[in-house]
Order: C-alpha cells, then sequence, then structure tokens
C-alpha cells in the first residue's frame, strides 16, 4: 500500500514537472488537430484544371508529389493563390511551393511575422492555437536533414520565443544548423497540438498519439521528395510523440533529451531501426519525474537510463531542461554529430 501511494504521488508530481513549470495552476484540456488542412472542401470541389486535385484526407504524399510533377509552373502557382492553406500543409508538395504558399496564408494574421522575408515556413495550420513548420537552410540541396519536435507550451505564438532561445523550436533548430554546417538543412516541427499547464495532457499520451501520426505522414512527405532520412530530436513531451511514431516514422536517428519517456520499455519495443539516443543533464528537473504509468498516466521507461538500452549522449555541460542546444555544450556537440551522420 505503501508503494502504491508513492506511485501515485509520483504521478501527481510527473503532471507537474512534465509541463516544464513551478508550481501547482489549473491546466488547460486541449483537443489535438487532425485530419486534413482547412481549406479542404472547396480544394476538393475546384475543377479549374478539368481534372480532381488530390484529396488531402486519403492520398499518399507520395501520390501528392507525382500529381504537382505532371504540372506546368503556371497552374502550381494559380493553386498557391486560389488554396494557400492546402498547398502550404500538404504533404508531398514542392517545398517552395509551400513556402509560397504559407507566406500568403500567414499575411493578415495575428503571427505575420513567421512571414518576414527569408523565413521559410513549410506548414501554417491556423487552428487551434496554431502549428508551425519552419525550415532552417537549403532543404531541396541538403545533404543531411534534422527535424525538432518540441514539447508542451509551444505553439505559433511561442515558437521562436526571445526571452527562450534554446528553449523553443525556433533556437534550437537555429542553434543545431549552425553547429551542423551548410550541408545539413534543420527544421522546427511543431506540427501537432502540445500539451498547455498542469493540466493531465502532460502525463497522458493522447496529444502524443495525434502528433505521431502527423509526424509520420510529415516524414513520409519528406521522402516523397526525395529528401534525407533524418534525425530527429524529440525535447521533454516531443519524445513520447517519437516514441509513439517510432515504429513508423522515417529517420535514421530518434534522438531524445529531457524525456520523461517514450512508453516504451526499452529500444527493442520501439520496433524502430533508427538509432535511438538519449540525452539527460545532471541539472534538468525532469529527473524528478518518477519513470511509471498507472492508469493511462505517465510515460515508463527512462531512455537515459542504461537498461533501456539507447546509446548515451554526454549533456554534463548542458544546463536545466532547456539547455540541450546551448553553444559549447557537449550535447549540441554530439547533437550535430549525428545530424551529420559522423557518429557510428
Amino acid at each position: 500500500m505503501r508503494r502504491y501511494k508513492r506511485t501515485v504521488v509520483g504521478l501527481a508530481f510527473a503532471t507537474t514537472a512534465v509541463t516544464g513549470v513551478t508550481g501547482w495552476a489549473s491546466g488547460n484540456s486541449q483537443r489535438p488537430v487532425t485530419g486534413p488542412p482547412p481549406g479542404t472542401a472547396a480544394w476538393v470541389g475546384d475543377r479549374s484544371l478539368g481534372r480532381a486535385l488530390p484529396d488531402p484526407a486519403t492520398t499518399a504524399p507520395g501520390r501528392v508529389a507525382d500529381f504537382f510533377a505532371t504540372l506546368s509552373p503556371g497552374a502550381r502557382q494559380d493553386l498557391v493563390r486560389r488554396h494557400p492553406l492546402v498547398v502550404g500543409n500538404l504533404d508531398g508538395v514542392p517545398v517552395k511551393l509551400r513556402y509560397r504558399a504559407n507566406s500568403l496564408a500567414l499575411r493578415g494574421t495575428p503571427h505575420e511575422r513567421l512571414a518576414r522575408p527569408g523565413r521559410q515556413i513549410l506548414a501554417f495550420d491556423p487552428r487551434g492555437r496554431g502549428q508551425v513548420v519552419e525550415v532552417y537552410g537549403d532543404l531541396e540541396r541538403a545533404r543531411h536533414v534534422a527535424v525538432v519536435v518540441p514539447g508542451a507550451d509551444i505553439d505559433a505564438r511561442t515558437f521562436d520565443r526571445a526571452d527562450d532561445p534554446y528553449g523553443t523550436p525556433a533556437g534550437m533548430a537555429k542553434s543545431l544548423r549552425a553547429a551542423a554546417g551548410s550541408p545539413t538543412a534543420v527544421i522546427a516541427w511543431t506540427g501537432y497540438t502540445t500539451p498547455v499547464g498542469l493540466g493531465l495532457d502532460a502525463a497522458q499520451g493522447d496529444l502524443a498519439e495525434a502528433g505521431a501520426e502527423r509526424l509520420t505522414r510529415f516524414t513520409e512527405g519528406l521522402a516523397a521528395r526525395g529528401t534525407p532520412r533524418p534525425s530527429l530530436f524529440c525535447h521533454s513531451y516531443g519524445s513520447v510523440v517519437c516514441g509513439l511514431a517510432a515504429d513508423d516514422v522515417e529517420a535514421s536517428d530518434i534522438v531524445v533529451l529531457g524525456s520523461p519517456g517514450m512508453r516504451a520499455g526499452s529500444v527493442a519495443d520501439l520496433r524502430t531501426d533508427a538509432r535511438v539516443w538519449a540525452a539527460k543533464d545532471p541539472s534538468d528537473w525532469i529527473s524528478k519525474v518518477p519513470n511509471v504509468r498507472l492508469l493511462g498516466l505517465g510515460h515508463g521507461n527512462d531512455p537515459a537510463a542504461p537498461g533501456f538500452g539507447a546509446q548515451r549522449v554526454p549533456a554534463e555541460r548542458a544546463q536545466g531542461h532547456t539547455g540541450y542546444f546551448a553553444p559549447g555544450t557537449d550535447s549540441l556537440h554530439t547533437f550535430a554529430a549525428i545530424a551529420q551522420g559522423e557518429v557510428q
């Protein structure tokens, strides 16, 4: 009975800690954004090209890529103008068309800053709290690709907070790109609904399950465009997403950092052919989160524990829960080597 009570108390603490904030407060339960992009009905009903357009709800990214390959430059641009939200969010569409479509879709929104010259927005979905995917580097010519999958409290508004540069997907991606160099393109992927506050969402797997499906389709879209298999860098709750996606996602490496668990008992349970890595610095409060699962709460074993079977990433010089991508850290140095395929 004492052990059971300790576990329940530990899970209550885990609900607090996983969100990355201190103290108790009221959480906000989130409903995941799923399904095809906004504007799909108008897109499906469009016969301006004299033929049906691929249904975003049912067409695989590879078939989308094949369809766009048959279009003239003028026809492609016409679809961008008529359906920017669909073209900008449809996996398999040529990269530069998506950049153009999302630039148009962002105009007049509260997130118009994302459309500033030089930014390469690969996806923008305004539903819910907003989802954003941004590319750093030349994705079409990159020899190596990395994808940063963030954790809780990240959305279109907090995607690139200036006051927490290495705790946001934009800051993590910029730092990794600088460390890895120009042959590597890095994608900041906030393509799922993340937990907010201190509700049960952060200790449950519902949002991660929805995110895993979207992450899998996203990597399928990269493969359809001939992009190299990416390495995934999954922070905090993002590692739960990557754990649930591991057996389907197109990835060369799965790197988890500050992870509360991957909803798996070991690397073998992930059923992936990707290499699995784990980093946890000594000062990260995530170490205080009990690695248990009970009644749907908690995310299971610690990926950084020796028994899990992941390759360990040194992180002694990282500080806190959001310091893994800080310049000069051993963790960032190793991340860059993994992204470049230099670590065996």
